[in-house]
């Protein structure tokens, strides 16, 4: 966001010379640039410079049809909009959403501030996109694309010139795009920097919870799609849309009939495909390039259109659908799915590379830093693959018992075999997940002594229990675990090359939490809520400061280091709002160890990837809010949502420092 000096009469000059002049600034860089070109567009509108605020209001039945289309976005501010409720009480302000055109659909904060506002229609139904009122922070943040403030005389219309706003956009989590614009008005005293952060912050909120209900109604209508379809052949592909017609998921299969279909086009995730209108299905039938609409099914959920799947058969004609399976193996994969948490691409591309391995029988390599949640993709094999539900998923860590017991533990022994072996024998692991999923974790721990009777059982399908020579058929899927690199390990004679081979003809790469780019917001999230209702307490209030710590954190301990921090905050954080100096003690040393010795743990960051230190972005923060708050410490302090006695703690430190 452009910064620059602001001189009230200096700007309503210029503004003034911009009228006169014919659409142009005097020099002298009295005016931000992003000003300018909104007035040169606001003019090319044939926006009235005289205006006072929107005089575009919609109707009382359009205002309707607006938020129940936009359902989705106001339920997301909602939950923001409730913890601004204390802070914007009493300040003078006011905060806005908007759709994507600029009308606004909900307001909140001061009330006195909202009352004020109908002066310049600021409220519920008025259009305060750019080509209407001009200048402002809801117009303009919806031209650029990018969170701008407008103060005071920059705006283009002159009733609105004793007013100040801070426009955010709000990206649909899908696909980017700009879906609408919260904004923080009021008086133009308001403005200050940390409200610009405010706003910022407030539409990244709004995009976390749309991101979480997105992932919530993707589960619910791929349950209702396995649910719609019966029957039918492996060739056959299908693709769900949602409620705005946009593809949240296809088959592999699809995709190859959607080319043959559509030649040059290929099917993209989060492409809208239809114009859906209406909660009626009768409403939404409509045609698809390449398509039609014969082969539209609808998705309803307690009678209500959800959305639809696009039925694509290799002939051309509809496709007869595909068996869902019993409904414990459809809950056992909707709960696989909701367990692993996050909306990156890289995640999304693991996970569907995990579905897709589940399809086959040969054997799965997960390899992952230790932390990653690699147990959890294991699950979601043995739950993609399940056709009665009744397959078993048995697990077993490697590293978890010594060398001599490992075998009898994996492969079963006769009775008496060995020292300690029980006098009825025993079967193994193997034994025990026959019809199902055996998931290894550790395998780079097996003893070399022992990966030719792995090797065996997977070349035979048969194991063959310690001191028994007999060979007992079985049809087990491997998933194995690992947190080395097997390739070097059996370059290196640590670890046998045909077992190699045979494990990791698929293998699949869990990705760490550091390149998970958006998913660490979403993990807080959920965490903060089981570990609050697990301890029965009220969820954690993270500060802004806390938050961006913990964004720009390397964490070498993957999800699980980010869990049990959020645990020790809930238990250790007196009052449930977590400052700077609620973090551990132990937690802060890491990161600094890490970042005063310039890198990450070996083997757990890029290379040459640079990593911010924790004082540097604490000083950032501290300064700016200096800045913001005149000098006043006091005040400085309280926005930090630190004490005083720790703000000039953190100074001296960085003044002996630098």
């Amino acid at each position: 966001m452009e910064a620059a000096s602001y001189d009230a009469s200096a700007t309503m000059k210029a503004w003034e010379n911009f009228l006169g002049r014919g659409r142009s600034v005097a020099p002298g860089g009295l005016v931000r640039s992003v000003i300018e070109r909104s007035w040169q567009r606001s003019a090319v509108s044939g926006v009235d410079p005289r205006g006072r605020g929107s005089d575009l209001i919609v109707s009382a039945d359009e205002v309707d049809g607006l938020r129940r289309h936009n359902g989705g976005l106001l339920q997301a501010a909602g939950q923001t909009f409730e913890r601004l409720a204390d802070i914007l009480g009493e300040t003078a302000t006011m905060v806005v959403v908007t759709d994507q055109r600029g009308v606004i659909i909900e307001t909140a904060g001061d009330p006195h501030i909202i009352d004020a506002a109908h002066d310049i229609r600021l409220e519920i139904g008025a259009n305060w996109g750019e080509t209407v009122t001009g200048t402002n922070g809801i117009g303009t943040a919806l031209t650029t694309g990018k969170p701008v403030y407008v103060r005071a005389a920059e705006h283009f219309c002159e009733g609105v010139k004793s007013w100040t706003c801070i426009g955010a956009p709000i990206r649909n989590p899908l696909d980017g795009s700009v879906i609408g614009v919260v904004d923080f008005s009021g008086p133009q005293d308001i403005f200050h920097r940390h409200n610009i952060a405010l706003g910022m912050m407030a539409a990244s909120h709004i995009e976390l919870a749309l991101a979480d209900q997105m992932r919530v109604e993707r589960m619910q209508l791929l349950e209702l799609c396995l649910s719609r379809l019966q029957g039918g052949g492996r060739g056959d592909g299908f693709v769900i849309l949602d409620r705005q017609g946009r593809v949240i998921h296809h088959s592999d299969a699809a995709v190859a009939r959607w080319r043959h279909a559509n030649p040059g086009n290929e099917l993209r995730l989060g492409e809208k495909l239809a114009d859906f209108k209406g909660d009626n299905w009768s409403d939404n039938i409509t045609d698809i390039p390449g398509i039609g609409s014969q082969r539209i099914e609808p998705l309803m959920h307690a009678g209500a259109f959800s959305g639809a799947v696009l039925l694509l058969g290799p002939t051309g004609h509809p496709s007869p659908a595909v068996r869902a399976g019993t409904s414990v193996a459809l809950m056992a994969l909707k709960e696989a799915r909701e367990a692993i948490i996050g909306e990156s691409a890289v995640l999304i591309e693991a996970i569907e590379r995990a579905e897709r391995a589940a399809r086959g029988q040969s054997a799965v390599l997960l390899e992952g830093e230790t932390g990653v949640g690699k147990e959890l993709f294991a699950k979601l094999i043995h739950a993609a693959g399940l056709t009665t539900g009744k397959e078993p998923l048995v697990t077993f860590n490697c590293g978890a018992v010594s060398k001599e017991l490992l075998g009898g533990e994996l492969f079963g022994h006769a009775p008496g075999a060995f020292t300690g072996a029980t006098r009825e024998g025993r079967a193994g692991r193997f034994e025990i997940a026959d019809s199902g999923v055996l998931s290894l974790d550790e395998i780079g721990e097996m003893p070399l002594e022992l990966q030719p009777y792995l090797l065996r059982i997977l070349e035979e399908n048969a194991v063959y229990r310690i001191g028994e020579a007999r060979p007992r058929p079985i049809n087990v899927r491997l998933v194995a675990s690992t947190n080395r690199n097997l390739k070097i390990e059996a370059a290196e004679g640590r670890f046998r090359k045909d077992l190699y081979f045979r494990i990791g003809a698929v293998k699949i790469t869990v990705p760490p939490l550091r390149n998970r780019h958006g998913d660490i917001g979403l993990l807080i999230h959920h965490f903060n809520r089981q570990v609050a209702e697990a301890q029965g307490t009220e969820p954690l209030h993270f500060q802004p400061a806390v938050l961006d710590l913990l964004e720009r954190y390397d964490w070498p301990g993957n999800v699980r280091e980010l869990r049990n921090l959020v645990e020790s905050m809930s238990l250790m954080t007196v009052g449930r709002t977590v400052d700077l100096d609620d973090l551990p003690e132990d937690f802060v040393e890491d990161v600094q160890r890490l970042h005063y010795s310039g890198g990450s743990p070996a083997g757990t960051a890029d290379s040459g990837e640079e990593i911010a230190r924790i004082d540097d972005a604490e000083r950032r923060l501290i300064e700016r809010t200096l800045v913001a708050s005149g000098g006043n410490t006091s005040i400085a302090a309280d926005r930090l949502g630190i004490s005083r006695s720790t703000l000039y703690r953190k100074l001296q430190q960085y003044r002996a420092r630098h």
